[in-house]
């Protein structure tokens, strides 16, 4: 007996949002896209209650956009343990150890889903723990509630992580809402959401009101004398004007992300198509160069993020030798952990302009070094598991041309001769691409941006909206032409 037929049992019966059984329309999709996306701002302020509230220190720290949740929120662990659980999922996946056939077999399909599903339970299980019960300096539990309530310090450590647990079950079933009823996918659009409110509060933002000051109020600040500056043909000024307060390096940036990833999603090489039995009929495959799209970074900085909080578990536990990592407020200083750790902004490199946290000049590009072959490495294999997970690959992808009645011209019409096609573009493509993103990321973290984004986040940010504007713009014209969604199912 295989380990399917003794998980089987279980993965079928794990519960799962239904599917439309025909077509949903298109303002359908809008409000329960918006609906889901009203619910996740409602959890994101909904904080955990038994939680002694303004204490607690943030566990993710700069991949909080990134995993798209609350500090001490009942979202805490975001998309994190979906995002992990994608991980394990792809590992075990490349490495041929599931034996599922989730392209040909409805039964594996099945299968998949709820092992995926299952997979994120654990997940939440095992990220949720450590945050409650390893260390009170994540969510430090109120002496107030277990006085009030009776029920001890233990008690509401218990409290807060079955909210915790609540939460991170609540996120996978909205991911699964909007994926099935709405536009996009659920963890894009959260994404969108916590990277939106950054950059609007970097730009706009009023201190006393979101506790960050804004680019334009800090410019108003510098011009009516509220702000102190110093003078602008000074090494002082100019730094400040460039990374500073006037924040030109970060807003440079921030445009440039915007406009090379939009580029980017625009270049590709289209590989002609025709129909053998409807003459005249005749398409393009595009192969994108950023084929793998830029969600497979979400995997790699969750790899980090992981790390890194392994490294604070093992700080708030544990004597750690200094070559292992030295802390202070929570930031590894210093250590393994510290090389581990991505650059997050221009002041955690430039050591010349006073950056650096103190530490060598050897040492921080070493860090910087490190965190750019994990990013370009990372970036281009997982790219490579995302095609092949995804039925992106050359072999699913002709699979697919061939089922739907096309072929390449000037190829005998079998799928052997369309993947022969495929292969010398789309391996290439996904390496590159993956690795170009992973570049972007780094760049962009070690330049600045609007808000402290991070990279990666706003690379995620300005991708999945490109894509969710692609998608809109497709259902729009099946909307208007209802024909055209028969002929693509």
């Amino acid at each position: 007996m295989s380990w399917k037929d003794t998980a089987e049992p279980v993965l079928t019966r794990m519960p799962s949002v239904a599917r439309p059984e025909g077509h949903v329309p298109f303002k359908r999709k809008l409000m329960w896209t918006a609906g889901i996306l009203v619910l996740y701002f409602f959890l994101t302020n909904v904080f955990l209650f038994g939680m002694e509230q303004g204490q607690g220190s943030e566990v993710f720290g700069q991949f909080r956009s990134i995993l798209a949740g609350g500090q001490g929120t009942i979202l805490q662990l975001g998309i994190g343990p979906i995002v992990t659980a994608s991980i394990v999922l792809q590992l075990l996946g490349g490495a041929d150890l599931l034996g599922l056939d989730t392209q040909n077999n409805p039964r594996d399909q099945i299968l998949y889903q709820g092992l995926q599903k299952l997979l994120v339970v654990v997940m939440i299980v095992l990220t949720g723990l450590p945050m409650v019960f390893a260390s009170r300096q994540f969510l430090p539990p109120s002496e107030a509630v277990a006085t009030q309530l009776g029920i001890g310090i233990t008690g509401v450590q218990l409290l807060i992580f079955a909210q915790i647990f609540v939460g991170g079950l609540l996120i996978l079933f909205m991911d699964e809402v909007v994926s099935k009823w709405g536009v996009g996918s659920g963890i894009g659009l959260f994404i969108i959401a916590g990277v939106s409110q950054r950059l609007i509060g970097g730009i706009l933002g009023v201190g006393a009101i979101t506790g960050e000051t804004g680019i334009i109020p800090r410019w108003i600040g510098i011009v009516l004398g509220y702000v102190e500056f110093p003078p602008l043909l000074t090494p002082q000024g100019i730094t400040g004007l460039l990374i500073g307060e006037g924040a030109i390096v970060p807003i440079l940036t921030t445009l440039a992300i915007f406009v090379i990833v939009v580029y980017a999603e625009s270049v590709r090489v289209e590989i002609p198509l025709s129909n053998a039995q409807v003459k005249g009929a005749r398409g393009r495959f595009p192969v994108k160069l950023i084929y793998a799209s830029v969600l497979p970074m979400i995997l790699v900085r969750a790899l980090q993020a992981n790390i890194q909080f392994l490294g604070r578990i093992l700080e708030a536990q544990i004597a750690m030798p200094a070559w292992l990592g030295t802390y202070s407020n929570g930031q590894a200083t210093g250590g393994l952990f510290y090389f581990l750790s991505p650059i997050y902004s221009p002041q955690d490199w430039m050591w010349f302009a006073g950056g650096g946290g103190g530490n060598a000049a050897w040492e921080i590009m070493l860090r910087v070094g490190v965190d750019l072959t994990f990013m370009v490495l990372g970036g281009a294999v997982f790219a490579i598991f995302w095609v092949e997970t995804t039925d992106m690959g050359p072999e699913a992808t002709a699979q697919q041309i061939h089922n739907s009645g096309m072929q390449i011209p000037g190829f005998r019409r079998n799928i052997r001769s369309i993947e022969r096609v495929l292969e010398q573009y789309i391996p290439q493509v996904t390496i590159i691409g993956g690795a170009l993103v992973g570049l972007l990321a780094v760049m962009a973290n070690m330049l600045g941006t609007i808000g402290g984004v991070s990279g990666t986040g706003l690379l995620l940010t300005v991708s999945i909206t490109y894509k969710i504007y692609e998608e809109i713009a497709e259902e729009q014209l099946m909307e208007m032409h209802p024909m055209m969604r028969q002929m693509f199912g």
